[in-house]
């Protein structure tokens, strides 16, 4: 146990984040929807003894909270995969790249390479369709960017630097194109607003009106979006 992290005697395979805030006024603890992470806030000056309590205390908790996330998922053929908000059955092949054909996912053969082979085509498939969402809320926003690069980041689904360079991540092609699309909104919209404030939403809103429930379905499901594995 350090600062950092802690593990709990009931959960001896699950570490907690531990993190000093000078805006806490108690702990909380919290399960990433997203990652299944687990993050204990705590007052400043409290003492670690009292984090390890409390965390302790919610222990039943904790466990039911890691029990209800996705379970990890590696696709192989025969099985599906979410594109664009799509579930597409995974065919064997003889192509030289994968290729979407009707509700199949045709992929070259060799069990060994597949997972290779999925990553790099939805990451050339998520390059293209945020760089075309990108370019087209930044040009209605009047606010340049510097560039976008594609990430597997697993505790948010976009980011933007101060220099203007967004970052994403390429597990959005899985989600449907709508949601792909909000989340570009949302980034672009920190090129004006770099905060979550009522200004920010409202230009979110500009550019994207009925971003709501594409907002409320990454919420929802994109912890199952993250639970998958195409790689060790």
């Amino acid at each position: 146990m350090t600062d950092n992290s802690l593990v709990l005697p009931d959960l001896p395979g699950v570490a907690v984040a531990v993190r000093r805030s000078a805006r806490a006024r108690r702990f909380s603890l919290r399960v990433s929807r997203i990652d299944g992470a687990v993050t204990l806030t705590m007052p400043l000056r409290a003492r670690m003894s009292e984090a390890v309590a409390f965390a302790q205390g919610q222990s039943a908790w904790l466990r039911g909270a890691l029990e209800k996330l996705p379970s990890v998922r590696r696709p192989g053929f025969g099985e599906t995969l979410p594109f664009e908000g799509r579930d597409l059955r995974i065919e064997e092949a003889r192509l030289r790249a994968p290729k979407v054909e009707g509700d199949r996912l045709l992929v070259p053969g060799g069990e060994e390479r597949l997972g290779a082979r999925l990553e790099t085509f939805l990451k050339h498939c998520a390059r293209m369709r945020l760089q075309e969402a990108t370019e087209r809320h930044a040009k209605a926003l009047g606010r340049p960017f510097k560039r976008i690069t594609l990430r597997d980041t697993r505790s948010r689904w976009g980011s933007c630097a101060a220099d203007g360079s967004l970052s994403y991540s390429w597990r959005l092609i899985m989600a449907p194109p709508e949601v792909l699309d909000y989340v570009a909104a949302h980034e672009v919209a920190h090129l004006a607003e770099m905060n979550h404030s009522p200004a920010f939403w409202a230009v979110v809103a500009r550019l994207m009106p009925d971003y709501a429930p594409h907002r409320a379905w990454l919420k929802a499901h994109g912890g199952a979006l993250q639970a998958i594995r195409l790689r060790e």
